[in-house]
C-alpha cells in the first residue's frame, strides 16, 4: 500500500506504509464495514503504481521502498538507509531551483536522514534541518503543504533538542507550533499529531525544565508556551508559574510595573486552578504574595500589602511544624510584617516579624542555601525595631547579622549589593549614636561598592543613593564639612530622579531632602520642593479611582504641608511669582486631575484635529475607566487598575505630542504666574501661607508684581492654637442664649483682624479696584430643594424646611422659572436632575461631612443620600449659584487641607460659579433669618445676578445681628470663581481654592470687617488667650442640623 501526506504534486506513488492482506477488489467490496482504523485515521490517498512512470518517480519510489525496509526491519540495516538517501539525493539533483517538485524532493531526503538520526545511523542534524528550512521556504503561507512542512521542521528540531538539550531548538519549535496549530482544524488527524504527545505536549514538557530566562525573547517564548495550554490543560499551572517567574526576574532587573502586573495576573490564575488540598497550593500562594508585596513597595497601595500578608498567613497554615518548606513561609511572612511596620508603625507587627524570622533562621542552619536571605531579613527587622524603640542591642545584633549575610554573598552574588546597602544603613545609625568615625567611613565605602555592583538602571540603585546620602549627612552633622552636605544633596537628587524605582519611595526621599535642606539652609530646598510636587502628582495620577487618589495623597508624612512650605521657601528667597506658582501647583491636585478630562479642546482642534480627536477619545476611555470606588473583587480591581495605567500612559504620550506643537508648549502644565494673574482681573487675589517656616500672605494684583504681606507676630503654632480656641468657642456658643454676648469669640475675632486681616487690608488699599458685574448669559431658572423627612439613618426631621422653601420661592423674581422639590420628590435622582436643569439652586436639608472619606460627604434625601461623588460626576456648564442651607457643607478635609474636598467645592467643580456653604452646625430656625435677608438683598432690584452674592451675604449677616447669634452669622461662607467664569472652573479649579484663607481665615474674610465696624469696636490687640472659662449654667438642648 502506497500513500502520501502531501496535498500538492506528489513524487512517485508515495511512501510504502504496508502490505494489504486482501486484494483491491476485496477491499472495495466490504460493503458497510469500515476500513482499517489505520487507513481511516490517516486519510491516505491510495494510488496505483502505474500512475506515474518517469525517472524521478522511479527513484522516489525506490527510495521510499528502501526506507520502508530500513524502518520496519528489526536489525535496522544501515545499507537500506544509505540506499534510500542515495535515491532521494538523485531525485533532488534532478529538481533544481525553480523545479515544481524541489520542495517534495528536499522533504523526502530530509525525512530519510531524520530516520537515520533517530536511530543513530546519521549524525548531521544540521544538514537535515537546513533541508527542511528550504522546503518550508518553498511552501509559504497559503501553500497546501505549508502546515506539513512546518510539522516536519518541528520534528527535526525536537529530535535535536532531545539529544543536545540546547534551549534554542525547542524554543524555535514552540514558535513554529504557534503558527501550525491555527492551520490544523480541531478533530483532524493532523491536529491530533501536532497537539499530541510528540508535538505540542512534548514542547510543553521540555519547556518546563528550562531555566528562567528574563530576557525579552525568553518572556515572549514563555507566553507562546502558555498559549498551548488551555484552561483544561494540566500543564497550564506550570506554564503560568514559569511565565510569572520570568516576569518577576525582569522586574527586579528593570523595574517595569507592567511586568509586575502581568506576573500578579498569572499568579492569581495559578492559585485559582489549585484546589484546597493541592500539594503545591502553599507554593503558589507564596508566589502571589511575594509579587503583591513587591508591587506595594513600587506603588504604595496598602491593599496589596494587606492581601500579601493574608496569603502568607494562609500558606504558613498549610506548612505546620515539620513541613519541609515551613522556613520559606516564616521568612516571607516576617518580611511582609516588617514592611507593614515601616508603613504603620505598629510595634506588634515588628515583634511578631522578629519572632517568625528567628524561627526561620533556626530552620536554616549554616550550610542552608537560603540562610543568607533570613540573616538579612532578621537584621532589617532588628534595625527597624531599633529605630522605633532605640534599643542599642538590636542595632548591634543587626550589624552582626548583616555581616554574616554578606559573607554568604561573595562578589558576583546577585543580591550582594542589597546587603552592602543594609550594612551601611546600620553602621550609619551606630555612627549617629557613638560618633565613631570608622563606622561612617565603612558605610560610605559599602554604598560605593554597591553602586559599582549594580547596572545604571537597576531599581536597587535607589537604595544605594539613599544610604549614601544618609552616610554623608550623618558625617556632616558631626564634622560640619560643606562637601559632605553637597554630596548628600547630590545623592538625594539622584535617588529622587531614579526612573526604575516606584514613586512612593522617591516621594519619601524627596520630602526628606526638602526637610534637610530647610534645616541646613541649603540652596537646593526649592529644587527639592519642586521635585516633591512633580513626583506627588505623577504618583496620584496613576490611581484609577477618586477615593484611591485621596488615599495615595494622605499616605506620606509631611505631604500635607508641601505646598505652603514650598511657597514659604520661595517667599524667603524673594521669588513671589514662583511662590504663587508653587502653592497653586500643590493645592487642589485631585480636583485638577479629575477636571483635566474636561479640558476644552477647541483651540487644539484648529491646530491639529487628529491630535484633538485622539486626546478626546483617550479622555473618554479614562473617564469611563476611573470609578468613584474600587471593586471588592481584588482580581477585577487589579484588572481595572492595570487598564487605567495603560490608558494613562497613552494619554501622557499624546499630551507630549501636543506640547511639541507651536503654541501648545504649556498644554496642561502647571499654570504660570501670568496665567494665574488673570484670576485677579476684577480684583486682587489673596493667598495665605501658613507654614512652619513662616506665616505671611501674597496679594496678586490685577497687573504687575505680587505683594508680600508679613505677619511678624504670627507662627504656625499660634494659628493652630487659634484654630482650636475658635472651634471650642463655636461649640460653647451653641449652648448660649441669642442675647448673650459672645465675649471670648469677639476676642478671637479681634486678634484675627489685627494680626492677619489688617495688614492685608493696608496692602489692598493700594491695589483694590472696583469689580465689574458679570452679566447673566442664560435665562435664569431657580430650584428650591428641601427634605424635611430624610430616609432612614440620615437624620431627624427638620420642621422648618418647608417654610424656608416657601419663603425663598416668594422672594425669587418672576423673571426666573421656579420649581420646588420637597417631601417624596426630593430624592437623590430628583435632586441631581434639578441641579442639572437649573441655573440657581437653594438646598435645605441635613448635610454631613464625612471626616474619614470626604468624597462620601452627603446631603440627606428621601430615599438615599446625595453624595459629593454624585455631584462631581455631573458637568453643568450653565449653572450659576447655589445656597447650601445645611450643616458642614464647606468644612474641608483635615488630612488634605489644600484640596478643599467638601460639598460646596463639589458643586463648584460641576460648574456652579458662586456657592454659599457652611463651616459648622446650622440652626435651621435661626438660619431662616439669614436666608430671608440674603435673598431680599440679592433680588432687591429684581435682577438675577450671582456676582452680588458676597455683598448680599455680608449685608444679610449685618442686618440680622440683633436676632441671630454671632456664631450663626459667621457660619456662612461665600466661595466665588473670581470672574473667570466656567473656563477657569473647569480647567484650573485650584484657583478657587487658593483664596481659601486657611484655618480661621476663610471664615472671616467677609464677615470680620462688618463685625469690627458695627459692634466689636476697635481696641489694641490683646495677647492671644490660652484658655477660657466654661459657662457655669445648664446646657441648652441642641436644635437644628446637629449631625455629630
Amino acid at each position: 500500500m502506497w500513500a502520501s501526506f502531501e496535498l500538492d504534486r506528489m513524487l512517485g506513488n508515495g511512501e510504502v506504509i504496508g502490505t494489504l492482506e486482501m486484494s483491491w477488489d476485496d477491499l472495495l467490496d466490504r460493503g458497510d464495514e469500515p476500513f482499517s482504523e489505520t487507513v481511516y485515521c490517516l486519510m491516505l490517498w491510495l494510488t496505483e503504481q502505474s500512475i506515474v512512470d518517469c525517472e524521478i518517480s522511479r527513484d522516489t519510489d525506490a527510495g521510499h521502498a528502501r526506507l520502508a525496509e530500513y524502518v520496519t526491519r528489526i536489525l535496522n540495516w544501515v545499507s537500506y538507509l544509505n540506499d534510500a538517501v542515495q535515491h532521494f539525493q538523485l531525485v533532488l539533483d534532478q529538481c533544481p531551483v525553480g523545479h515544481p517538485d524541489q520542495a517534495a524532493a528536499l522533504t523526502n531526503l530530509a525525512w530519510a536522514c531524520l530516520h537515520g538520526y533517530i536511530r543513530h545511523d546519521f549524525q548531521d542534524i544540521d544538514f537535515i534541518i537546513a533541508l527542511l528550512r528550504k522546503a518550508l521556504a518553498l511552501r509559504p503561507q497559503g501553500h497546501p503543504d505549508h502546515p506539513l512542512s512546518i510539522y516536519n521542521l518541528t520534528k527535526a528540531l525536537n529530535r535535536r533538542y532531545n539529544k543536545e538539550h540546547t534551549a534554542v531548538f525547542v524554543q524555535e519549535s514552540a514558535q513554529l507550533y504557534c503558527k501550525l496549530l491555527p492551520l490544523c482544524p480541531e478533530g483532524t488527524y493532523f491536529h491530533s499529531i501536532a497537539a499530541g504527545p510528540d508535538g505540542v505536549d512534548y514542547v510543553i514538557r521540555q519547556c518546563d525544565a528550562l531555566p528562567t530566562d528574563s530576557s525579552n525573547e525568553g518572556i515572549h517564548f514563555r507566553r507562546i508556551v502558555l498559549e498551548f495550554c488551555p484552561l483544561s490543560n494540566e500543564s497550564r499551572r506550570r506554564a503560568l508559574h514559569n511565565l510569572s517567574w520570568a516576569l518577576t526576574s525582569r522586574f527586579e532587573r528593570c523595574g517595569s510595573i507592567h511586568d509586575l502586573d502581568e506576573c500578579i495576573q498569572c499568579d492569581r490564575e495559578v492559585v485559582s486552578l489549585c484546589s484546597e488540598g493541592y500539594y503545591k497550593r502553599g507554593t503558589y500562594l507564596n508566589n502571589l504574595a511575594f509579587c503583591l508585596k513587591y508591587r506595594f513597595s513600587h506603588q504604595g497601595n496598602s491593599d496589596d500589602l494587606n492581601e500579601a500578608i493574608s496569603l502568607y498567613e494562609e500558606a504558613l497554615r498549610l506548612r505546620p511544624v515539620g513541613h519541609k518548606f515551613r522556613d520559606s513561609s516564616l521568612n516571607n511572612l516576617g518580611i511582609a510584617l516588617c514592611t507593614r511596620f515601616d508603613q504603620r508603625g505598629d510595634v506588634n507587627d515588628i515583634i511578631r516579624a522578629i519572632s517568625l524570622l528567628r524561627e526561620a533562621l533556626m530552620l536554616r542552619p549554616p550550610g542552608n542555601l537560603f540562610r543568607d536571605y533570613t540573616l538579612d531579613a532578621l537584621a532589617r527587622a532588628l534595625k527597624a525595631r531599633y529605630g522605633k524603640l532605640d534599643v542599642s542591642e538590636d542595632l548591634n545584633e543587626a550589624i552582626n547579622l548583616f555581616r554574616d549575610s554578606l559573607q554568604l554573598r561573595p562578589h558576583g552574588h546577585p543580591r550582594r549589593h542589597r546587603t552592602l546597602c543594609n550594612l551601611s544603613w546600620a553602621l550609619c545609625s551606630r555612627f549617629t549614636q557613638t560618633q565613631e568615625n570608622e563606622d561612617v567611613e565603612k558605610a560610605i565605602r559599602l554604598c560605593q561598592e554597591s553602586l559599582e555592583a549594580s547596572p545604571s538602571l537597576h531599581p536597587a540603585r535607589y537604595y544605594s543613593y539613599t544610604r549614601l546620602q544618609e552616610a554623608y549627612l550623618s558625617r556632616y552633622r558631626v564634622q560640619r564639612k560643606s562637601a559632605d552636605l553637597s554630596l548628600a544633596v547630590e545623592n538625594f537628587r539622584l535617588a529622587s530622579r531614579h526612573p526604575t524605582e516606584g514613586f512612593p519611595q522617591r516621594i519619601r526621599g524627596a520630602i526628606d531632602w526638602a526637610c534637610q535642606a530647610e534645616v541646613y539652609r541649603h540652596e537646593s530646598a526649592l529644587e527639592a520642593y519642586q521635585m516633591c510636587l512633580e513626583l506627588f502628582e505623577n504618583h496620584v495620577m496613576t490611581r484609577s479611582t477618586i477615593i484611591s487618589r485621596r488615599e495615595a495623597a494622605t499616605a506620606f508624612r509631611g505631604a500635607q504641608s508641601l505646598p505652603v512650605n514650598a511657597a514659604s521657601c520661595a517667599v524667603r528667597r524673594d521669588d513671589l511669582r514662583q511662590a504663587v506658582e508653587l502653592v497653586e501647583r500643590g493645592r487642589g491636585q485631585q480636583w485638577s486631575l479629575t477636571s483635566r478630562l474636561r479640558t476644552p479642546l477647541e483651540d487644539l482642534k484648529l491646530a491639529s484635529p487628529e491630535l484633538a480627536h485622539r486626546l478626546s477619545e483617550i479622555n473618554k476611555h479614562l473617564s469611563d475607566a476611573q470609578g468613584s470606588t474600587g471593586s471588592t473583587d481584588r482580581a477585577a480591581a487589579d484588572q481595572a487598575a492595570i487598564q487605567y495605567r495603560r490608558l494613562q500612559e497613552q494619554w501622557g504620550a499624546v499630551v507630549a505630542e501636543i506640547r511639541n506643537h507651536q503654541g501648545f508648549s504649556r498644554f496642561l502644565l502647571p499654570p504660570s504666574y501670568e496665567y494665574l494673574q488673570a484670576a485677579a482681573c476684577h480684583g486682587p487675589v489673596i493667598i495665605l501661607i501658613a507654614s512652619e517656616y513662616s506665616c505671611s500672605a501674597i496679594v496678586v494684583p490685577t497687573s504687575g508684581e505680587p505683594h508680600h504681606v508679613c505677619f511678624p507676630r504670627i507662627t504656625l503654632t499660634h494659628l493652630e492654637m487659634l484654630k482650636k480656641d475658635f472651634a471650642r468657642e463655636i461649640r460653647l456658643a451653641s449652648f448660649m442664649r441669642p442675647e448673650e454676648t459672645r465675649k471670648e469669640l469677639q476676642v478671637l475675632l479681634r486678634t484675627v483682624w489685627d494680626e492677619i486681616m489688617l495688614p492685608i487690608v493696608i496692602v489692598l488699599q493700594r491695589d483694590l479696584r472696583s469689580r465689574q458685574m458679570m452679566k447673566t448669559r442664560v435665562t435664569p431658572s431657580f430650584a428650591a430643594i428641601g427634605q424635611s423627612e430624610p430616609g432612614a439613618g440620615q437624620g431627624e426631621a427638620l420642621l422648618t424646611i418647608d417654610s424656608e422653601l416657601k419663603l425663598v420661592c416668594e422672594l425669587v423674581p418672576t423673571t426666573a422659572n421656579t420649581v420646588t422639590l420637597s417631601s417624596d420628590n426630593a430624592t437623590r435622582a430628583g435632586a441631581l436632575d434639578a441641579l442639572q436643569r437649573n441655573t440657581w439652586v437653594h438646598l435645605a436639608c441635613h448635610g454631613k461631612q464625612d471626616r474619614e472619606q470626604p468624597y462620601n460627604s452627603r446631603f440627606a434625601m428621601r430615599d438615599k443620600p446625595l453624595t459629593l461623588l454624585d455631584i462631581m460626576e455631573k458637568d453643568i456648564p450653565h449653572a450659576e449659584f447655589a445656597f447650601l442651607s445645611a450643616c458642614h457643607t464647606a468644612v474641608g478635609d483635615e488630612k488634605t487641607p489644600d484640596e478643599v474636598i467638601h460639598l460646596a467645592a463639589g458643586l463648584q467643580f460641576s460648574g456652579f460659579k458662586s456657592v454659599i456653604g457652611t463651616l459648622w452646625v446650622v440652626d435651621d430656625a435661626v438660619a431662616q433669618h439669614v436666608v430671608k435677608a440674603f435673598y431680599e438683598t440679592m433680588f432687591k432690584d429684581g435682577v438675577v445676578d450671582c456676582t452680588k452674592a458676597a455683598w448680599a451675604l455680608n449685608c444679610a449677616t449685618c442686618s440680622v445681628k440683633t436676632i441671630v447669634p454671632l456664631e450663626q452669622r459667621i457660619v456662612f461662607i461665600h466661595i466665588d470663581e473670581y470672574a473667570l467664569s466656567q473656563y477657569l472652573a473647569h480647567e484650573q479649579p485650584v484657583i478657587f481654592y487658593s483664596c481659601v484663607l486657611g484655618l480661621a481665615g476663610p471664615v472671616l474674610a467677609l464677615t470680620v470687617p462688618a463685625v469690627r465696624r458695627n459692634w466689636l469696636g476697635y481696641t489694641p490687640a490683646e495677647p492671644i488667650p490660652t484658655s477660657y472659662p466654661v459657662p457655669k449654667r445648664p446646657r441648652k438642648a441642641v436644635q437644628g442640623y446637629e449631625d455629630e
